[in-house]
């Protein structure tokens, strides 16, 4: 699945607002690249999918980054070859908007996630994404039960083979109609679900336009929260003085929790040099 399909059209509105933000692009090349290595740091692929995979991973290698986001099984052995680890594996979902709150794709996606929990398993990595899809006219608490009644058919599978389903919130700006755009309903499910090897993805970027109160709900709910994708908002992009999250304080929250997993940059760079773009959202992380 492509997220760039679903995603990036979403930033377009901001292209107004990205020509000025474009203008500190020389930023990051003035800036010593050292992480102090206290967070893991993983970075979304789609994001960077102008770049070949070989080279984005080559260039990961080289900054000492050692874990990229949604990645697929097929490109799982490059992974391997240059010893880069998949923090969060794709592939067995259907789409973002049908997901486990629709029985009707219960049976596919019980098959999907049933083939692919071993696969993640057996190459070493630990989360696999997956959706609730759109409301549809539906009730929020039936929807919530129907993503108990599937998930919980897969869920011993992850718990056998030490596998963590995580859930990404997102929100209604971007996602109109999806249901899980509430962090109360996605804990209220991982309460449900009652497994450690249920979390929810804590989007700041999506949480922040949905919801706000980012640091307090990292306080509040981080049992719960298993994975971070960060960006900047409005626009997802870059996560410098042209938005308006305070990165630097979110990561100490998060890591103030005792989190252990990993933070992978999501944003949609307005620089002429993405890869200063990139490096420059990774020392702002680096606390």
């Amino acid at each position: 699945m492509k997220r760039r399909n679903f995603i990036a059209t979403a930033a377009i509105g901001s292209a107004g607002l990205a020509s000025t933000s474009a203008m500190p692009s020389d930023r990051g090349h003035s800036k010593e690249f050292k992480l102090k290595n206290n967070v893991n740091h993983s970075v979304c692929q789609w994001c960077f999918d102008d770049i070949p995979l070989e080279d984005f991973l080559k260039t990961l290698k080289e900054l000492g980054i050692k874990a990229i986001d949604l990645i697929g099984p097929k490109d799982w052995p490059l992974l391997k070859k240059y010893d880069i680890h998949c923090s969060m594996c794709n592939g067995a979902e259907i789409s973002l908007t049908e997901g486990w709150n629709n029985p009707k794709y219960h049976e596919q996606l019980i098959k999907n996630y049933t083939e692919m929990i071993p696969k993640v398993a057996e190459a070493g990595y630990t989360n696999l994404i997956c959706f609730s899809g759109n409301r549809n006219g539906m009730n929020d608490y039936v929807g919530l039960q129907n993503c108990v009644d599937g998930l919980s058919q897969i869920i011993p599978l992850a718990e056998k083979h030490g596998v963590v389903i995580q859930m990404e919130l997102f929100n209604q700006v971007n996602h109109p109609d999806y249901m899980c755009d509430k962090s109360l309903w996605g804990v209220e499910l991982c309460k449900h679900l009652g497994s450690d090897n249920f979390k929810l993805l804590f989007d700041i970027y999506h949480m922040q336009i949905q919801e706000g109160d980012i640091i307090r709900s990292i306080q509040n709910y981080h049992p719960y929260f298993g994975h971070y994708h960060t960006a900047g908002v409005p626009g997802r992009h870059e996560i410098d003085e042209t938005q308006e999250l305070y990165y630097p304080a979110i990561i100490k929250a998060i890591m103030a929790t005792g989190f252990k997993g990993y933070v992978a940059q999501e944003f949609i760079t307005t620089w002429e040099d993405p890869l200063a773009a990139l490096k420059d959202g990774f020392m702002r992380c680096d606390v």
